[in-house]
């Protein structure tokens, strides 16, 4: 998530410091990546009180045996797969799983049509090399560097298509169902589990009370950009269609 961009510091929040204080999606999403190991700890804790409890669990075995060697045949011999022979391997593989098919999708996902929607600012092909000195080319571009470069980038037709799938993944449906969210509140009749997913679904609503608390604080210039459009992609709840925000339970498509 941060290569590069964060130090391991225990006596920093969420146990890194950022090289980049004012960096919004590693600032937001760090504390939502906090939330869910907490809510997966307190889950899996329900459940698997010791190690051993999940060496000899056969089903939870198989499962992560095909998720390694049959979901990533190609990678299967890496030295970084956790083992799966404690509850922190658990833990761990369960909060990447859910923050990938979550926060981290939503964060490159429902932000394209904002940007991508002007089509010159996220082209989608190149149709001509770029010009060589002393070509017709190049002294075209050199006289009209607009023209040359809508000659080259994406063509209307194809623009049109471009821009409809952009805002097709950029939407969100009525019936979507958001991080912390359930369709069903009988979705277990564990009430230590009932209470652990309560605790999460309010945790995630203060995060987003924070968010945008930082998003109003004028000295977070990084919040806003030039364009003055406010970092609104972790938020977790929306409203139907395309608002730029929003982070629904997994990815649907």
């Amino acid at each position: 998530m941060l290569a590069g961009l964060a130090v391991e510091d225990p006596s920093a929040p969420h146990g890194l410091r950022l090289v980049i204080k004012d960096y919004p999606y590693a600032v937001d999403g760090l504390e939502i990546w906090d939330a869910i190991k907490i809510w997966v700890q307190d889950y899996v804790s329900l459940y698997y009180p010791t190690d051993v409890a999940v060496q000899q669990d056969t089903e939870l075995q198989a499962w992560w045996k095909e998720a390694v060697e049959k979901g990533h045949g190609d990678l299967k011999d890496k030295p970084w797969w956790p083992k799966m022979h404690t509850t922190e391997d658990l833990i761990k593989s369960c909060s990447i799983i859910i923050w990938t098919a979550s926060a981290l999708h939503a964060a490159v996902n429902f932000g394209q049509y904002p940007y991508g929607g002007y089509i010159v600012n996220r082209p989608t092909l190149t149709r001509r090399f770029i010009p060589e000195p002393g070509t017709k080319e190049y002294d075209e571009m050199v006289k009209n560097p607009q023209k040359a470069y809508l000659n080259t980038i994406t063509p209307k037709f194809e623009s049109l298509v471009d821009i409809s799938v952009l805002e097709i993944l950029s939407r969100h449906a009525s019936d979507e169902i958001y991080l912390g969210e359930r369709d069903s509140p009988y979705w277990t009749t564990d009430s230590k589990a009932l209470e652990a997913f309560k605790k999460f679904g309010s945790k995630l609503t203060e995060i987003e009370g924070k968010i945008t608390a930082r998003n109003n604080d004028p000295s977070l210039r990084s919040r806003h950009g030039p364009v003055q459009l406010p970092y609104t992609l972790l938020l977790r709840s929306s409203e139907e269609g395309m608002t730029f925000r929003g982070i629904p339970n997994s990815i649907s498509i």
